[in-house]
């Protein structure tokens, strides 16, 4: 990393551990490497993912994004809803990163009537196709809590049968055809990785 370009990463950080700090504990702040493709820095993680993990930028130019994508909202490993903005962040010619500020909407859901205005849908935009062309861990979010409202359960009450079903659903969806992809689902559903490792060397015999 150049020096001009580990002096602007190390101001993006301070930025977002600022944003995360101010608007503890529903803001997160994802940094992503566009040239690596992954994800570079995490303030206040409310994702469960990990820096270093795939970040979905597979083929996306400098130019598929505007300055400012958004707000749009997406689904988060916990089936709450996350108002997101994007942010590109280049410099010059190099595609530098994108600066993404994800917002729980949890804690004002109680005072949703009182805060109507503020939480308006009117000023949402589609999920951007290009951001989200390979966000496989949106897709196995939005799959895994389809499923749960299918069977009418939780994260939280989840059984040690339930999760090994799962695990075989996930599987042949191709969840897992993805690198990092198994210790995110292991995370999410609280699963050690040798169980969820363990589950998918019996699916495959």
């Amino acid at each position: 990393m150049s020096g001009i370009k580990a002096e602007h990463f190390s101001t993006l950080q301070s930025i977002a551990d600022g944003i995360a700090a101010l608007f503890f504990p529903s803001v997160e702040v994802a940094i992503h490497d566009v040239r690596d493709g992954k994800i570079a820095y995490l303030a206040n993680n409310l994702s469960k993912r990990s820096i270093g993990d795939d970040a979905g930028l597979e083929e996306l130019s400098l130019h598929d994004l505007e300055r400012l994508t958004g707000p749009y909202e997406k689904l988060n490993w916990d089936g709450k809803t996350m108002r997101s903005v994007s942010i590109r962040a280049n410099i010059a010619d190099d595609p530098g990163y994108i600066f993404c500020i994800n917002f729980s909407t949890s804690l004002l859901d109680d005072a949703k009537n009182a805060l109507e205005l503020f939480l308006s849908v009117n000023r949402l935009q589609p999920q951007p196709a290009q951001l989200f062309k390979h966000d496989w861990q949106e897709k196995i979010n939005t799959f895994l809590h389809q499923w749960l409202a299918e069977h009418r359960t939780s994260l939280s009450t989840l059984t040690r049968v339930e999760k090994k079903v799962l695990v075989t659903e996930l599987y042949h969806q191709g969840a897992f055809n993805v690198r990092n992809s198994a210790d995110y689902i292991a995370n999410v559903l609280s699963m050690g990785r040798a169980t969820v490792y363990k589950h998918l060397k019996e699916i495959k015999e």
